[in-house]
Order: C-alpha cells, then sequence, then structure tokens
C-alpha cells in the first residue's frame, strides 16, 4: 500500500473529525436537553445549550418509575446472556473451526441461514414456546432464547481459524484433553475477539425493546428501554425524563466499550479475516 502525503493525511483526518462531529451532535443534543424544563425542549428545540437548567427530568425519572429495578433487570438480562453467549458460542465456534465432524459444514450453512431469518418471523413462535413450559414474566423466559445465536458462533469459528493447529498438536503431546486444549490453549489467545463479541452481545441485548415487552407483563421485570416507555402516554409524551434515562442508560455501555477499547478493535481485525 502506497503511503499517503502529509496534505492527504491532514485532510482525510479532517474529514473524519467532521464526520465524527456531524454523528455526536444528536446525542450532545439529547444529553443537554435532558437538563431542559419540557416548556424549552418543545418551544425551542433548535436551540443547543439550555438557557435555564434544571434536574427536574432527573428527579421525574427517579421518582416516578422504579428506575432501579429498571436498571438491575437490564443489567442481569444482558450481562447474564452475555456470560452464556460467549461460553456457549465460543464452544460451538470451536468445534466448527477445529473439530471438523461429518455433516459440519452443512450444519454450519444451516446456521447461517438462520442469521437471515428476522426475528419478528420466529418472536411468536418463541414466545408461545415459553409460555408452554410457564416461564413468561421471568429471567429464564427472557434470557433462555438469547443464550446462542449464530453471530456469536460464526464470529468465534472465524477467531478459532486465526489460530495455528500446532498450538494443538503440542497440547496433545502434552497429554491434555481435548477441553483441556480448548480451555487452556485456545480460550487465551482469541481473548481479543471474545471480549468484542461480549460488548456486541452486551449493547444488543441492553438496547433491546421488543422481546423484553413481550415476555414482560409486569412492571417489576421490566428491562430499562420498556421501563422509560412509561413516560410516553396516549397523548402526552415526557420528553424530559426519557432523555434523563436516555443518557443514564448509555453510561454502562460506555464504560464497558471504553474498558475494553484497547482489545475492541484487534477483536474485529482477527475474527473477519478467513473465510
Amino acid at each position: 500500500m502506497t503511503k499517503l502525503s502529509k496534505p492527504a493525511n491532514a485532510i482525510f483526518l479532517l474529514l473524519f473529525i467532521c464526520i465524527g462531529v456531524i454523528f455526536f451532535i444528536p446525542f450532545l443534543w439529547m444529553f443537554l436537553s435532558s437538563f431542559k424544563p419540557e416548556a424549552l425542549i418543545m418551544g425551542q428545540p433548535e436551540k443547543l445549550f439550555p438557557a435555564k437548567v434544571t434536574m427536574d427530568n432527573y428527579r421525574s425519572l427517579l421518582t416516578q418509575i422504579p428506575f432501579g429495578r429498571f436498571l438491575f433487570n437490564s443489567l442481569f438480562f444482558a450481562g447474564g446472556v452475555t456470560l452464556c453467549s460467549l461460553v456457549l458460542d465460543s464452544m460451538a465456534g470451536y468445534a466448527f473451526a477445529k473439530l471438523p465432524f461429518r455433516g459440519s459444514p452443512v450444519l454450519f450453512i444451516l446456521v447461517l441461514i438462520t442469521m437471515m431469518v428476522p426475528f419478528h418471523i420466529t418472536m411468536i413462535p418463541l414466545y408461545l414456546m415459553m409460555s408452554k413450559v410457564r416461564i413468561i414474566n421471568t429471567f429464564w423466559g427472557l434470557m433462555l432464547p438469547r443464550f446462542s445465536n449464530a453471530f456469536g458462533i460464526y464470529f468465534m469459528r472465524q477467531a478459532f481459524l486465526s489460530v495455528p493447529n500446532d498450538l494443538m498438536d503440542a497440547g496433545r503431546i502434552d497429554g491434555l484433553s481435548e477441553f483441556g486444549i480448548f480451555r487452556r490453549i485456545m480460550l487465551p489467545v482469541v481473548t481479543a475477539s471474545l471480549s468484542t463479541l461480549g460488548v456486541f452481545h452486551f449493547m444488543y441485548n441492553w438496547n433491546d425493546f421488543l422481546w423484553p415487552m413481550l415476555m414482560t407483563n409486569t412492571v417489576e421485570m421490566q428491562t430499562l428501554p420498556v421501563g422509560l416507555a412509561l413516560f410516553q402516554g396516549e397523548h402526552v409524551m415526557e420528553h424530559g425524563p426519557i432523555f434523563a434515562g436516555a443518557v443514564l442508560s448509555i453510561l454502562p455501555i460506555l464504560a464497558i466499550f471504553l474498558a475494553s477499547q484497547k482489545t475492541f478493535i484487534k477483536g474485529v481485525a482477527l475474527s473477519g479475516i478467513k473465510g
């Protein structure tokens, strides 16, 4: 690859900064609007900075709805699904990548086909299945269908394909079992990919609205995105508390991303090279 000149690099850097600012402006507007009175949000939405700063939106958020319960439900749901998915997806990805068996290519293609099926098609059958075993409005009902998915299996398969088979042979010579090779040799090598997949899983389930709304029928079991919808009535929507809740709901995702930032890009690169 040819190296770009310094002026060209400066132009590209300026272009990327401008694009970043454009994408950041809506989040900045939401953050600043969470400190505006409702009248200013609706009456002067074009003004970015509030003429009057108020904490009433955050007080309403903490007093009108059980925000702490919603936060706990979201953390338990997203965190539990993420941990289980990392275990199951990594095991399935390792089997497809390093333990070929009869029919594995066909089975892997079938797994990939499920990625093309919209969730709206499977949501009602899943709901009926959860209803049959009587786990509607429970954490088991929320989490069980999310314990593994095709994207996670594919992602981890790509990560394990980049690991040389010589490491596995060395483990067999040392007397390790297949599970020992997987746990003690292979998993430490793909730590970056595991971290990246964990961020993907947590973000997706943390922000999910449709599935928790379908599976919960009491306020005590609702997650944060579903709980914030309580501020949206039939005729009136309280924008300020919704913005305040959205700001607070971003903080856990932002913290996780910043904590795993060093391995995030590396994990994406290592997991998408080979086919």
